[in-house]
C-alpha cells in the first residue's frame, strides 16, 4: 500500500508541475511572438535581445520536453504501466520516481541505454563508416 501512496502523491506533484510549466509557456511564447514588435536601439541593443531571444527560445524548449514528458507519465498512471520499466518491465525503485517521477525507465536499463548512445560510445564506427578519408588526411 506504500507504493500505491507515493505514486498518488508524485500524480499530484506531476499535475502542479505541468500546470506551472503551461503557464510559464504561455508566458516564453507569448513573450517570443512579442519580440518582434519591439524594435529600435542600436546594435549593441539587437545583440542583447538576440541573446535573450535564443535564452527565452531554449527555456521554452527544455520545458517544452519536460512537460511532454510528464504528459507521458500521467498517461501511463491512467493506464496503469506507471512505475513499471518500459525495457525490462520491472518496477522503477520508488527513490528514482521521487528523484525523476517521470522517468520510463529503471536505473540499469537507463545506464545500459546511455552506454550504448553516450559520446564517444562507438567512435570507430564513425571514422570507418567514411571511406572516404584516407589514413594520412585523418
Amino acid at each position: 500500500m506504500a507504493r500505491k501512496d507515493s505514486i498518488t502523491k508524485l500524480h499530484n506533484l506531476l499535475v502542479k508541475r505541468r500546470d506551472a510549466l503551461r503557464q510559464a509557456l504561455a508566458g516564453d511564447l507569448s513573450l517570443l511572438k512579442a519580440l518582434p514588435e519591439m524594435t529600435g536601439g542600436d546594435v549593441v541593443d539587437a545583440a542583447l535581445d538576440a541573446a535573450q531571444d535564443e535564452i527565452s527560445s531554449k527555456l521554452a524548449e527544455v520545458e517544452s520536453r519536460e512537460l511532454a514528458q510528464i504528459e507521458n507519465a500521467l498517461e501511463r498512471m491512467r493506464q496503469g504501466t506507471y512505475g513499471l520499466c518500459e525495457v525490462c518491465n520491472n518496477k522503477i525503485p520508488l527513490a528514482r520516481l521521487n528523484a525523476l517521477p517521470y522517468a520510463m525507465t529503471c536505473i540499469e536499463c537507463q545506464r545500459a541505454a546511455e552506454s550504448n548512445t553516450g559520446p564517444g560510445a562507438d567512435l570507430g564506427m564513425t571514422f570507418d563508416a567514411d571511406a572516404s578519408f584516407s589514413d594520412s588526411e585523418v
